[in-house]
């Protein structure tokens, strides 16, 4: 697979696996093991002071977790990567290796609540800053705040972002970050790489909660680390963990041993080692299962939600919707040239009416999941600002511009008029449509 281009639909199914490695098993084996054994003594040594590739405990490798992370690799267009335990995981070691040394990350408000949480209450207890601006996604604001701070490290925001389904326009971003040596590190989660992927647009790390989207059947959590071997910016004087020696490496730095690899080499030496959020054999194998319908899924989800934001943009009980392929969407113009393959399945509206005729809609719809995943083949629903991102304070809240009557929508795989009917009879039950109107 490595000597040759390969279309998308074909990566996704037999990228980063040779069936002769494995005793022409067509699907790649489920290694449930904890360990390998040594050859010898040698072999070990080797393996310990990464001499020779190999495999010796699951917490750090293992062959059916490679299977998976090679195939997204490919799907991405990444030159590395590595797997771990949950997209929580796979943020929080990606942030701790550039700001290993303290900093400050520049970062988006407009992402998952549970990040916002992590970067209120754990990376300050490890001496990294996190701020929270919308100048991340003003080329010309970035400029100014970049010339202005000495001490950044990286800039963080999502590609399209959740519950919001805005989509910054990354290809200026990077552009004017890169001019100050500022590695860009873009969460594609909801995008997944069939819609989206940044690295084409001047990212240079890319993190998934391959719990959602990319694998599709909510049945397991899963993280991903992806770079672009794009290096340069991680210079000795502002990033000198990359640089400095390791006992474990017999006094050698990670780019001593990987120099085309030691970002993601030190997050897994480092903190995947160290703090241990390890992806499961049996979780990787379903990972790979899922991405084996990747195209399929977010091509029938982007069509389900359009329908499903335009009924929605037409109804009385609706204030505001927001969907990328809507006229109405904030960066419509960003979304027309890049997300050419659709917009994803990832919407949110306003309800109009109060908290009680909020709580009836919710309690009375009969196909859509009440529950705090995305990406599922099941239509999902959540009202966000009293869930999945309930941590916020009102001032994180106004500066992500999530407002209090914001519900979002996973769009799944069902039949889209019978998702309209369950909306429509829904919004009824509430009392926020006539009982005699008919869905658009």
């Amino acid at each position: 697979m490595a000597d040759r281009e390969y279309g998308f639909d074909t990566l996704k199914i037999l990228a980063g696996y040779d069936s002769a490695d494995n005793k022409y098993s067509v699907s790649p084996p489920i290694y449930h093991t904890a360990a390998f054994d040594f050859r010898d003594t040698e072999h070990a040594e080797n393996l310990f002071t990464y001499k020779e590739a190999g495999y010796l405990y699951t917490r750090v490798g293992n062959p059916t977790v490679t299977y998976f992370s090679e195939r997204v690799k490919a799907l991405e267009g990444a030159k590395n990567a590595v797997a771990v335990g949950s997209g929580m995981a796979a943020i929080t070691f990606t942030l701790l290796n550039l700001a290993a040394k303290g900093g400050t990350i520049l970062a988006s408000p407009y992402l998952y609540g549970g990040t916002i949480d992590s970067f209120d209450r754990l990376f300050p207890e490890v001496g990294v800053k996190i701020k929270l601006t919308r100048n991340v996604l003003d080329p010309v604001a970035l400029d100014k705040e970049l010339s202005e701070g000495d001490d950044i490290k990286g800039i963080f925001l999502e590609s399209i972002s959740n519950p919001n389904a805005y989509l910054p326009d990354i290809d200026a971003i990077s552009k004017v970050a890169h001019k100050y040596g500022v590695p860009v590190v873009v969460d594609n989660t909801v995008a997944t790489p069939y819609i989206y992927r940044p690295l084409e647009h001047g990212a240079d790390i890319v993190v998934y909660s391959a719990t959602k989207g990319l694998t599709g059947h909510g049945n397991i959590i899963a993280g991903l680390i992806l770079d672009n071997d794009k290096l340069d910016y991680y210079t000795e004087d502002k990033y000198p963990q990359f640089y400095e020696p390791i006992v474990m490496l017999k006094g050698k730095s990670p780019k001593d041993v990987f120099p085309d690899n030691f970002f993601i080499f030190r997050a897994t030496l480092v903190y995947l080692n160290l703090l241990g959020a390890a992806l499961s054999p049996n979780d990787a194998y379903l990972g790979i299962l899922g991405l084996e319908t990747l195209s399929e899924r977010v091509a029938k989800q982007s069509s389900n939600a359009l329908k499903i934001a335009e009924y929605l943009e037409s109804s009385p009980a609706v204030e505001w919707v927001r969907y990328p392929k809507l006229s109405s969407y904030k960066y419509k113009e960003v979304a027309d040239k890049h997300l050419t393959r659709g917009g994803g399945g990832l919407l949110s509206f306003g309800i109009k009416g109060s908290k009680e005729q909020e709580a009836l809609f919710l309690n009375n719809l009969k196909l859509f999941h009440y529950l705090v995943n995305l990406g599922d083949v099941r239509s999902l629903i959540v009202n966000s600002p009293d869930t999945t991102h309930s941590e916020l304070t009102d001032e994180e809240k106004e500066l992500a511009d999530i407002p209090a009557n914001l519900i979002r929508i996973s769009v799944g795989l069902e039949d889209v008029n019978d998702l309209i009917k369950d909306l429509d009879q829904a919004f009824k039950a509430a009392g926020l449509l006539d009982a005699d109107s008919s869905a658009a």
